[in-house]
């Protein structure tokens, strides 16, 4: 506070008004440590930018047609925006920038009245003209101007409003949530970036299944993330089966739980996945994606969803990709949703040796996630059906312990190089020595180490049954 008075100085010399302003203000009365201090300006941003140099011990532009500049001193940094008012037009996906002229003008622009606080420097005079904390003692989130007007000028601010509810345990108001159903279409124009963030934000705050439903509910997911209440999958009174939705909900409750420090009968301590973990978040609530599509009504009154990890890992793919995220995390998501049924794949824990060396090596560095992903997938309320999956699941980890520390599985290979392989076979690099690769690493997995000699004879036994053998 004594550096940012000194900067309300600062800029009150200079003719300028300056202030403390949305969340900074909003978690000073919540007790929480605010990650973030924002100030907004009466001063222009070249005014601005003039003054922090003088300030700070470094300045930049985060972004001058936005009216930001950003200033470190020592330890501190801030950020200063001109006063604005931002607008959409209908189809543009970029907000118009029209700077202001008054901090309460500023403020009638902010997503909802407790982020619409203000604390003028130097003298913390205290600005809240929207009754934001008469609406933060009563953790409701309400927009300044109607919520049409709020929502038009900025479709994420629906968003918001759910990564909100998650954040910080508010409930939306009636008018809020009303134009948040009637304007979700809106949301299609804020670009892909932006609404990724946004859920990434609620995904990692600590009880994403808040912000998740009203998502839902309201219509905003069908245009962001259509997969999660395609899982609303409708019941018919001959062919019962679980709500796919409300079972990803508690999976990926069950996997947040998990995050952080954790210990396995029979082994004591193990690695842990330190939260909040975006991927595993992800594979969490994406995971059953693929039932939809695959749902198929049997005879009997069975329903089935066969192949559905495969078809989900495709359409985990292809959103998180349309949701502009990083490479390295589609392809874990993916993986991981691909991978979450193996377990289920060896009936009640007879897995072999082989068994177990295959879901080490392809999980590869995912396994620690897979372990939480596969405990969470768990949702019976069955107490001995889920004790004894959970003691199956013990087991494999004991089991996938004894054999890293035996055979080193992170840095499985085949026991003889593609140097090796081109000299038994006496071929050149080619499409052939990569199948032969590929052959022995799965001898490998099958097998465990047989030596260099018994790795020669099983190629050797393999390229007898080649064709390419055939023809030399």
């Amino acid at each position: 506070m004594p550096l940012l008075t000194e900067l309300g100085d600062l800029f009150t010399s200079e003719g300028h008004e300056l202030a403390l302003v949305g969340g900074p203000v909003r978690d000073a009365f919540l007790g929480r440590t605010s990650p973030d201090i924002d100030l907004t300006t009466s001063a222009s941003p070249e005014q601005t930018e003039k003054l922090l140099k003088q300030w700070g011990d470094a300045t930049w532009d985060m972004g001058r047609t936005f009216g930001t500049i950003g200033t470190r001193r020592g330890a501190t940094v801030v950020e200063v925006t001109t006063y604005r008012a931002d607008a959409y037009e209908p189809e543009s996906r970029k907000p118009i920038v029209a700077f202001g002229t008054s901090l309460h003008d500023d403020l009638i622009r902010r997503d909802f009245t407790v982020n619409a606080m203000a604390l003028r420097l130097p003298d913390l005079s205290f600005e809240d003209p929207h009754g934001g904390l008469v609406d933060l003692a009563a953790r409701r989130l309400r927009t300044p101007s109607t919520p049409e007007v709020s929502f038009s000028d900025d479709p994420l601010r629906m968003m918001r409003a759910a990564r909100f509810s998650s954040q910080l345990g508010f409930t939306v108001d009636d008018p809020t949530r009303t134009a948040m159903t009637e304007m979700s279409d809106r949301l299609a124009i804020v670009s892909a970036e932006r609404v990724r963030d946004e859920l990434t934000k609620l995904l990692l705050s600590p009880s994403p299944r808040a912000g998740l439903t009203l998502l839902v509910d309201t219509g905003l997911a069908d245009q962001m993330l259509p997969e999660l209440p395609a899982l609303r999958l409708e019941v018919d009174e001959h062919h019962r089966h679980k709500d796919v939705y409300e079972h990803s909900l508690i999976v990926l409750e069950q996997a947040i739980e998990l995050e952080g420090p954790r210990t396995v009968r029979g082994l004591g301590a193990v690695e842990p996945v330190s939260g909040p973990d975006l991927v595993l978040r992800l594979a969490a609530l994406l995971h059953d994606i693929g039932k939809p599509p695959t749902r198929r009504f049997e005879a009997g009154g069975g329903v089935s969803f066969h192949h559905h990890e495969v078809v989900g890992a495709k359409m985990t793919r292809n959103r998180l990709r349309a949701l502009r995220f990083d490479k390295d995390t589609v392809k874990a998501v993916s993986r991981l949703v691909e991978l979450h049924l193996r377990f289920h794949g060896y009936g009640g824990g007879e897995w072999t040796d082989s068994a177990v060396r295959r879901y080490v090596t392809d999980s590869g560095p995912l396994l620690s996630r897979l372990h939480l992903l596969t405990r969470s997938d768990c949702t019976t309320r069955n107490r001995r059906k889920a004790e004894r999956l959970s003691r199956t699941y013990d087991d494999l980890e004991v089991r996938i312990a004894k054999i890293q520390e035996d055979e080193e599985l992170a840095a499985v290979r085949p026991e003889l190089d593609g140097n090796q392989i081109a000299e038994t076979l006496g071929i050149k690099p080619s499409p052939v020595l990569g199948r032969a690769y590929k052959f022995l690493l799965a001898v490998r997995l099958d097998q465990g180490p047989i030596g260099e000699d018994g790795a020669r004879h099983e190629l050797l036994r393999w390229w007898a049954e080649q064709p390419e053998s055939r023809d030399r």
